[in-house]
């Protein structure tokens, strides 16, 4: 891992300008999908009836959210079917479908769109699924996402994540941007402007925040900027350098790494900037600290034993356990939402590539096929990782399934992309 990369965070920062809540974007991300599941569900996506009425054409963004999963084979479905219409399941069973979603859009008088949805069982011959949404125009794109996650859920047994947002940071130019997206790219939105890089964003647990680190003193400060408001809070300023945060699962505090002390440890902050309290206490540098999922342990790096590694420890302190070993240098750590996996950032060969450890039964997997990636991220139901990677000169974006089967690119035109993470489940 490049020294560049791996201390990104303590970098001295200057210039940074908040903007106002969130702004669109001009330009959108392009995705290219590579690779499928292990298995694959026959799906037929059915245009909606009357959909040509509405700006947005639900049952693409359905259809496309599925086919960019990898877990799903698209079957053509012809004409536009109604979720009212009659089903003939012989048919469907002929043309190799075992799921078919069908609905319709109708625009009310006062402008706004009603859209209802079916998923049927072609095998059962029954209905699995189905609800109806009343959206305004900018809305349909995630009404069509959260079917797309109702279909997912129902046939996959696990939650689905087209509906959830991602951020990151861009370079163009001499300016940076954080900016939040939907997970298929779209919806491009600027929560923050700034002259100077942006490090380490990550997003607190209810999705209304962002907390990240920047100078504005002439040294790495850590900040909340708030979405909806685009307020911004400073929540650790102390002497030296203030970097890599990261939340509770209950979003009431951060853990940061401070090192008022001379060298870089573990701390834990309230969300509001009070009550500081000093986790690790070792004779090397300890950062990128994460919480697990049940807020009762801690994963983090050191160079303790020599090179930087990945180790675990009780929340409130005490025994620490080494888990990585391979590689020169383990660095980035993120635990899925179950707890059981470890994702990371391993240099191996004079690469730096996505690894995962099983942490049931100790079973390692490389999951990238790129040489120069950084800061992976779980998508809130544990079945990919977002991570940054470069290709060519520029900096793009990959998301990986986590048996490294699928995976997506994602890149902008003439602009880097950076510090990914990927935003939680909305409520």
């Amino acid at each position: 891992m490049k020294t560049t990369s791996l201390f990104r965070r303590f970098l001295v920062l200057s210039g940074l300008i908040a903007s106002v809540g969130l702004a669109p974007a001009q330009a959108q991300l392009r995705v290219e999908v590579s690779g499928v599941g292990s298995t694959q569900v026959p799906v037929a996506v059915a245009a909606f009836a009357n959909e040509e009425l509405s700006p947005q054409l639900v049952s693409t963004i359905i259809r496309d959210d599925l086919n960019r999963s990898g877990y799903f084979r698209m079957i053509e479905a012809g004409t536009a079917i109604s979720e009212t219409a009659p089903v003939n399941f012989d048919q469907w069973k002929t043309k190799g479908a075992e799921a078919l979603v069908v609905g319709s859009v109708s625009k009310n008088a006062e402008g706004r769109f009603d859209v209802r949805y079916k998923l049927y069982d072609v095998v059962k011959g029954a209905m699995v699924s189905g609800f109806q949404m009343d959206a305004q125009s900018h809305k349909l794109r995630l009404t069509g996402h959260k079917i797309a996650d109702d279909v997912y859920e129902k046939l996959l047994g696990i939650p689905g994540i087209f509906s959830t947002r991602i951020a990151y940071v861009t370079k163009a130019g001499n300016e940076y941007h954080l900016e939040v997206a939907d997970a298929d790219g779209e919806n491009v939105q600027i929560a923050l402007t700034s002259k100077e890089p942006i490090f380490s964003p990550t997003w607190s647990p209810d999705g209304s925040k962002i907390a990240y680190v920047s100078l504005e003193l002439k040294k790495p400060i850590i900040y909340i900027q708030h979405l909806m408001t685009g307020q911004r809070t400073t929540v650790a300023n102390f002497k030296g350098n203030n970097s890599a945060p990261s939340w509770s699962p209950d979003g009431s505090k951060l853990l940061i790494s401070l090192s008022k002390d001379a060298i870089s440890q573990i701390y834990s902050i309230n969300a509001d900037g009070t009550g500081l309290q000093r986790i690790t206490s070792s004779g090397g540098i300890d950062t990128e600290a994460r919480y697990s999922p049940d807020g009762k342990s801690i994963y983090f790096v050191s160079d303790r034993s020599g090179g930087f590694q990945i180790y675990r420890m009780n929340a409130n302190g005490g025994e620490v356990k080494r888990l990585t070993f391979k590689g020169g240098v383990n660095i980035s750590p993120r635990i899925s939402p179950d707890g059981n996996t470890l994702v990371y950032i391993s240099r191996r060969e004079g690469g730096d590539q996505v690894y995962s450890l099983d942490l049931v039964n100790g079973q390692e997997l490389r999951l990238s096929d790129t040489a120069r990636d950084e800061f992976p991220s779980f998508s809130p139901n544990g079945r990919y990782i977002l991570y940054a990677t470069q290709l060519g000169r520029k900096g793009s974006l990959g998301i990986v399934s986590t048996d490294g089967k699928v995976k997506q690119k994602l890149s902008l035109q003439a602009v880097d992309i950076r510090e990914p993470t990927w935003g939680p489940f909305m409520k």
